[in-house]
């Protein structure tokens, strides 16, 4: 590993919950914000951390441009995705091209399309950025330091910290005081009994691998607090044990059912988890 990506995590690990914006992970003041987000994207490609992304323009690709002459009813689209192929059809095209689709909707539509390699991302900025469960244990058992890289003192107490509260969390260390009964349950709901517990709501509610976080939080608030949930489910995602999707058209759902969702830096917030294995 470089040192200036060594930085990067490092700083990584002096946020709350190891997530933050990129503009907060500047390796040294000299990096350029390019040179920042093309860190960010090789980190991710190994697996040792994860962001959310934001199309900021975008072009028909030639594949788009062969499924547009033909019929309209045959499309394997939905009308939202027919309306951001539409939009770059003879030009690059913008989110705002998008008027007819709710603000909070074009990210996730323009992305669906993306990934079917009907469009190509021209400008995309990158928005939150967080350490996987893989970046973790690359960091606690795996990485071996070479070289004589200059690294501050505080970077060096975000690695300590972090170490800490691994050895807290993992037996290894244990305070003084007694762990109370909730932090038991707490500790007995690991990430597959939460997996576990998705797959059993799933069935009973009829959601066809589809279910709305609102039911897991009933199920499971207490004793997980929200943003305890919120990890377990960023772990199994980055397990590629889930996957998590915005919600698109809302009108069947209740005000407070909506906020249970997780909310995103750009793009409506995750709502609905589906069991991939």
């Amino acid at each position: 590993m470089k040192a200036v990506e060594l930085k990067f995590l490092l700083k990584l690990l002096g946020e709350s919950g190891y997530r933050a914006p990129i503009s907060k992970l500047n390796p040294n003041k000299q990096t350029r914000a390019a040179e920042r987000d093309n860190l960010c994207r090789e980190l991710t490609k190994r697996g040792i951390v994860d962001h959310v992304r934001e199309v900021k323009q975008f072009k028909i690709e030639a594949a788009g441009k062969a499924l547009l002459k033909q019929d309209v009813s045959q499309l394997p689209l939905t009308e939202s995705q027919w309306m951001a192929l539409k939009a770059c059809e003879t030009k690059t095209a913008r989110p705002g091209d998008l008027s007819k689709i709710l603000a909070s909707d074009r990210q996730s539509v323009i992305q669906d399309v993306e990934t079917k390699g009907l469009i190509k991302a021209e400008k995309v900025q990158i928005g939150e950025v967080w350490l996987t469960d893989l970046g973790q244990e690359y960091l606690a058992r795996e990485y071996e330091p070479t070289g004589t890289p200059t690294i501050s003192l505080s970077l060096l107490g975000n690695y300590l910290q972090f170490m800490r509260k691994r050895l807290q969390g993992g037996g290894e260390y244990r305070p003084s005081e007694q762990l109370s009964p909730q932090k038991k349950t707490m500790q007995l709901l690991d990430d597959e009994a939460v997996l576990q517990k998705v797959r059993e709501l799933d069935q009973e509610l009829n959601t066809d691998n589809y279910l709305p976080i609102f039911y897991l939080r009933q199920a499971l608030q207490p004793p997980f607090s929200r943003d305890e949930l919120d990890q377990v489910l960023y772990r199994l995602q980055s397990a590629d044990r889930i996957e998590l999707s915005t919600l698109q058209e809302g009108r069947q759902y209740t005000a407070e059912q909506i906020d249970a969702g997780i909310p995103q830096p750009l793009g409506g917030a995750l709502f609905f988890i589906e069991v991939i294995d």
